[in-house]
């Protein structure tokens, strides 16, 4: 029984998040339909990442078994021309080893977060972004967001319906930088709690239109309780791009 391997890339916009539900639309559940209709199996997906409704990805990695052997080339292809009509595509498609798995074989995964900082609304843009009229100040973001890098309890940006066993992970990496009219935010990981990004991006938001200090992000973090969490940052924004193995 052969494994597959896909890159994807997809507008979280449209759908209730990337895992399969009942009756509402879901990354997966297109996935999946694509596969029956590609090859006439019921393949299950398991990803890297179940991304909240309206996140987006560029380097989304999945995995599913089938019974026949088919080209990496054909299943690419052919799942593309089933998905069509949707705002999702399959990069890279290539045969995996029994033992890979999408999600637990992983070792890192980085998101970007993207704010729209300008007086104006996005227009090319919109569901993309997160719109922020007030300045913000890239560096003091960046620089207040090296107090989340390194292994900490995360609690206070840890949704309450996370289901992560513990609170504790460690952030490797917390990077804040300017782009012309856009503040960009990067955050690498092996993996994070529910919501741990969007939190991290909207308190750090606060540091950049002054609200917060470094200081005061300190002790959100090392208060351990999601009361002294920020804003949580829009879905809009936020965009799985890469996963490591």
């Amino acid at each position: 029984m052969p494994r597959y391997r896909l890159t994807v890339e997809y507008d979280g916009e449209p759908y209730r998040g990337f895992q399969a539900q009942a009756s509402l639309p879901s990354v997966q559940g297109s996935l999946e339909r694509a596969i029956t209709a590609f090859c006439g199996e019921r393949a299950v997906i398991h990803a890297a990442g179940r991304t909240d409704t309206g996140v987006h990805a560029t380097g989304q990695v999945v995995h599913f078994d089938l019974e026949r052997d088919w080209p990496a080339p054909t299943v690419m292809n052919a799942l593309n021309a089933h998905l069509a009509e949707e705002p999702i595509s399959v990069l890279d498609a290539s045969e995996a080893p029994p033992n890979f798995h999408a999600r637990f074989s992983a070792t890192g995964r980085a998101y970007l977060y993207r704010i729209l900082n300008r007086r104006a609304p996005p227009a090319l843009d919109r569901g993309r972004v997160w719109h922020v009229k007030k300045d913000l100040d890239a560096e003091a973001m960046h620089a207040a967001a090296q107090q989340l890098v390194g292994r900490h309890d995360f609690t206070t940006f840890r949704d309450m319906a996370c289901q992560a066993r513990s609170p504790v992970k460690t952030l490797d990496e917390a990077a804040v930088w300017r782009e012309g009219e856009e503040v960009r935010l990067r955050f690498a990981s092996r993996s994070f709690l529910h919501r741990q990004v969007r939190s991290m991006a909207g308190t750090l938001a606060e540091v950049g239109v002054g609200r917060w200090s470094a200081a005061d992000l300190k002790a959100a973090l090392e208060a351990g309780d999601r009361q002294a969490c920020g804003p949580v940052a829009p879905a809009a924004g936020l965009c799985l791009i890469a996963v490591q193995y």
